[in-house]
């Protein structure tokens, strides 16, 4: 735990002022516009960054792309993340964000560590490639630059112990005129595994001029206190720890403006925030209340972690087919329970380790593309136009 008091100073991302540099994480299937609400309501001088976009799905004109790139009316940066891997494609792909006007700063994804994303060359796996990580960094700054959109990448430590490309890629990121890096402290190999290694995010910091947020292992607000502590980084970025506990960015505002306060809600206040965190779903999902209903259930596993709710509740939970089944399922918890803080400061969501990382093959044999690997990448992009 921190010893003195950390003071977090606002940051510009370009024409953007951060009051408290702490970014909600980028995470697929959780940080849609619902989500990012109820987190910014919390701490609203923050950063809170959508799910990923692919690029291909969005020149394609995919409904679901389109979707992930709506934001509510109440939110003051609207923040999206990119993800590809042909730079023609990710051109694209800004031209149409920009030209849309459709979002005020754009965060570029190389850190995903799936292995359906990294064998095909994307995600954590792309920095290896200097080239193609440069080139794709080059022609988004080009197109987002003119209309005063910052851009910002996301990258992992390297592949593994052996393959470490942080350094490199936050240098090319600068050069390439990004405004800020997020490293999360683990490697591809480590997934989610294990503890982040806090002591890379402060390399970072001392290699770098432009902005460095660190991220991973921040779980309460004192984990934030002491990565700043440790690494002298600019900001926090929270994944996994806000999941089920979006009032985690009030914690963390709170101690870095020096108050001791730390909101620890009922279980029948953890109900309300479930039931508004349903309704606002319902209409990202155009009034499609089984759809809302249904994606709620994985955010409800995360919101009663650690309450003494039994195994039949929720399974009950998990058999909710509409508002009102959730309603009922949230009425007969034991509303005066208190917050569990045994499991305040502890892990949350995907913990495993990757079994292996997958890449293209001979991935690892140059830091550079051949014209044959370009084509091979470029002609089955890793995460296709599908969704």
């Amino acid at each position: 735990m921190s010893q003195e008091r950390i003071n977090l100073a606002p940051v510009r991302l370009g024409p953007i002022s951060v009051p408290t540099p702490v970014v909600l994480s980028p995470m697929a299937g959780v940080t849609n516009w619902p989500f990012r609400v109820l987190c910014e309501e919390y701490g609203p001088d923050g950063l809170y960054v959508a799910e990923m976009v692919t690029a291909r799905a969005l020149v394609a004109g995919n409904p679901k792309a389109f979707r992930l790139c709506r934001f509510a009316p109440s939110e003051r940066v609207r923040s999206l993340q990119l993800y590809g891997v042909d730079p023609a494609i990710a051109e694209q792909a800004a031209r149409i964000v920009v030209d849309g006007g459709m979002a005020d700063h754009i965060d570029l994804n190389f850190g995903c560590p799936v292995p359906k994303v990294t064998r095909r060359g994307g995600g954590s796996a792309l920095p290896w490639k200097l080239d193609l990580f440069a080139e794709l960094i080059r022609r988004i700054v080009a197109v987002c630059e003119p209309a005063g959109i910052p851009v910002t990448a996301k990258i992992r430590v390297g592949i593994d112990a052996e393959h470490a490309t942080f350094l490199e890629a936050g240098r090319i990121a600068q050069e390439e005129g990004c405004a800020a890096v997020t490293l999360h402290a683990r490697t591809t190999a480590e997934y989610y595994g294990g503890h982040s290694d806090w002591d890379r995010i402060g390399q970072l910091v001392q290699a770098l001029d432009i902005l460095v947020f660190g991220n991973g292992d921040i779980w309460c607000a004192e984990d934030a206190e002491d990565m700043v502590s440790q690494t002298g980084c600019a900001g926090v970025a929270v994944g996994r720890g806000c999941q089920g506990r979006p009032w985690l960015f009030r914690d963390i505002a709170n101690a870095f403006a020096g108050s001791d306060e730390r909101f620890e809600p009922t279980l029948g206040q953890v109900g309300q925030v479930m039931a508004r965190h349903a309704r606002l779903l319902v209409d990202f999902y155009d009034g499609d209340e089984r759809m809302a209903v249904h994606d709620m259930r994985k955010h409800v596993a995360w919101y009663v972690k650690g309450f003494p709710v039994g195994g039949a509740t929720r399974r009950a939970f998990m058999a909710c087919e509409t508002l009102a089944d959730l309603d009922a399922r949230i009425a007969e918890l034991p509303q005066d329970e208190p917050y569990p803080k045994t499991v305040a400061a502890k892990p949350r969501g995907r913990v495993r380790y990757a079994k292996k990382v997958r890449l293209p093959s001979g991935w690892l044999d140059s830091r550079t593309t051949t014209s044959e690997e370009r084509r091979v990448l470029f002609g089955d992009d890793p995460m296709d136009a599908s969704y």
